[in-house]
């Protein structure tokens, strides 16, 4: 019931802050009473100013809030458990096909083996597909090629958490007796892969990437790794993470890129990444949350598909930001992202948030119906990419594209980053209270323990404003995406990638060059929610016509 006005306001936006008034005596808080002074100094921090009067009033509720707030802290929460509230990506009109069609990849050209073995590595999923399908290869021996070479580079890029070697080969005899007695699953049959170690998997070690949980085992495979487990892909190794999916820097070190390991290779997604593009995996999956495909995916030059939000079951997944979280595939080819997709996408009847949506794939799509936008103002802009970004919209247009211009909504978009802090902060509170964050890596400014206490101190009511803000964001997209079909974003000289990880949108990111340095440098296409079929045969018909995804690094370190 809302008793007054500017009664119900203190409440709101006082509560969480007067919690910390108190002094922790070991794990134990030591509360003082609720003072007028004491809210007087607690609103100067939410930049409020009720009088003396009014907050006098507020004192009771205040003490009752407060000691709610220990008794649900007694509550047993796994991370696995969701909020009650559920974010909706769909715009007001919003529907997607509903017709499921048969996927369809591109045909090859007959494959060969490489004269030299260690080609193999560099081999698409797609050519690799068709060694193992025609009996050229034997999943055993895929496995055991990448195992090796995961073995012998992982020490200098530290991009594995755990190796799932015995149970790799169990997969892979278990593959090729199936390829052998005709009962070919599709894809991914026999293709090794790696997960990123936020996804669940029974009888090892789920660490994601932190001190406090570097032992930790979840008895379950995550949906995921079901999914590929029955696609007949191959699991091999458990791919590092940054700290809680933040960065490239875990327990164990720094994940290194392969173009230049003096540098680390951006994050989260971090050890999947690297091992693609060092060719240690044909592909891996990783999770974006806010950049955590896209920029590891430029600092090794994969690519990389972060799907639309709603489109793949997170459960085994640590959530981090149950709004934002999204699950995607990291590989050498856009087609290849494009198969990984097709097995993993759909409910599973235990992540609620997942739509019953068709992904109807087509390589040979008509693009010429396809309305191309891009971002005019972005790409114009000085900044380190653009000579490279200048070439990807030349080469669209060489290829017929009539390109768009396009503007993105003017909202304060950065403002509502806050919601991976409050939801982060709540997914992670039980560590933040007893201290174990401060086992964490990571402990500056900008890294999760301070980002966890400093989310302690955002109003409720400032959290679900932002939120209604966020929904005012995701009408403006929609009416935005009336104009196109598909859209050209520079990686990160935009608010492209805050915009479309807080709408849900689809992204695929795909090398587009080199710097002056030598490193890779990548172009995002961006999708109407829920229309990874377009989006992808799309970028796939762009990364045809260039050659950035055939070139690796020497790995001579």
């Amino acid at each position: 019931m809302i008793k007054s006005k500017h009664k119900t306001l203190v409440l709101s936006s006082l509560g969480v802050a007067l919690f910390f008034t108190g002094a922790f005596v070991g794990r134990r808080l030591e509360v003082a009473k609720i003072t007028v002074p004491m809210v007087q100094s607690a609103q100067q921090l939410l930049g409020l100013n009720f009088k003396p009067a009014q907050l006098d009033t507020a004192l009771a509720e205040l003490t009752d809030l407060r000691n709610s707030y220990g008794r649900l802290r007694t509550a047993k929460i796994g991370n696995d458990v969701p909020p009650a509230l559920m974010f909706n990506p769909l715009p007001v009109g919003f529907t997607f096909e509903r017709e499921k069609e048969k996927f369809k990849p591109s045909s090859l050209n007959k494959v060969e083996l490489p004269a030299n073995r260690e080609d193999l590595a560099f081999y698409s999923v797609r050519e690799l597909a068709e060694l193992l399908k025609a009996k050229k290869i034997s999943s055993v021996e895929l496995t055991q090629f990448f195992l090796e070479r995961l073995k012998k580079y992982n020490p200098k890029l530290q991009c594995v958490t755990s190796f799932t070697e015995e149970l790799a080969m169990q997969q892979a005899k278990q593959a090729d007796a199936e390829i052998k007695a005709g009962k070919y699953k599709g894809l991914l049959h026999g293709i090794p892969f790696g997960v990123k170690d936020l996804l669940s998997t029974r009888g090892y070690k789920t660490t994601w990437g932190a001190v406090p949980f570097k032992d930790q085992a979840i008895e379950e495979d995550a949906t995921v790794v079901v999914r590929l487990r029955e696609a007949g892909a191959v699991l091999v190794a458990k791919m590092t993470l940054g700290e809680l999916a933040m960065g490239d820097v875990w327990y164990g070190g720094k994940t290194r890129t392969p173009w230049d390991i003096a540098r680390g290779s951006s994050g989260s997604s971090a050890g999947s990444a690297s091992a693609v593009a060092a060719g240690l995996l044909p592909f891996a999956i990783g999770t974006e949350t806010l950049g955590s495909i896209v920029s590891p995916s430029t600092a090794c030059g994969t690519t990389g598909l972060r799907p639309t939000y709603g489109r793949v079951s997170r459960h085994g997944a640590m959530a981090l930001s149950w709004s934002m979280d999204k699950i995607g595939p990291i590989a050498r080819t856009v087609e290849d992202c494009a198969i990984v997709f097709n097995a993993i996408y759909g409910p599973d009847g235990k992540d609620q948030s997942v739509y019953d949506a068709p992904f109807n794939y087509d390589a040979k799509r008509n693009l010429k119906k396809l309305r191309i936008g891009y971002l005019k103002t972005d790409f114009e802009r000085d900044y380190p990419t653009k000579a490279q970004d200048q070439a990807t919209l030349a080469a669209l247009r060489k290829a017929g594209h009539e390109l768009i211009p396009i503007e993105l909504p003017k909202m304060p978009v950065n403002d509502l980053v806050m919601t991976i802090s409050v939801e982060g902060a709540t997914a992670f509170d039980e560590i933040t209270r007893n201290g174990k964050v401060d086992l964490m890596v990571n402990q500056d400014k900008n890294a999760w323990p301070n980002t966890f206490r400093s989310a302690r101190f955002i109003p409720a009511v400032e959290y679900l404003q932002a939120q209604r803000v966020r929904y005012q964001l995701i009408q403006e997209m929609h009416k935005m995406m009336h104009q196109v079909d598909v859209y050209v974003s520079p990686a990160f000289a935009s608010s492209n990638l805050v915009i479309t990880n807080l709408t849900g949108h689809p992204c695929v990111v795909v090398p587009n060059g080199f710097n002056s340095r030598n490193l890779p440098t990548t172009i995002t296409f961006i999708g109407k929610l829920f229309g990874e079929a377009e989006l992808l045969a799309f970028a796939k018909e762009y990364q045809d016509g260039t050659d950035f995804h055939k070139k690796h690094p020497s790995l001579n370190f």
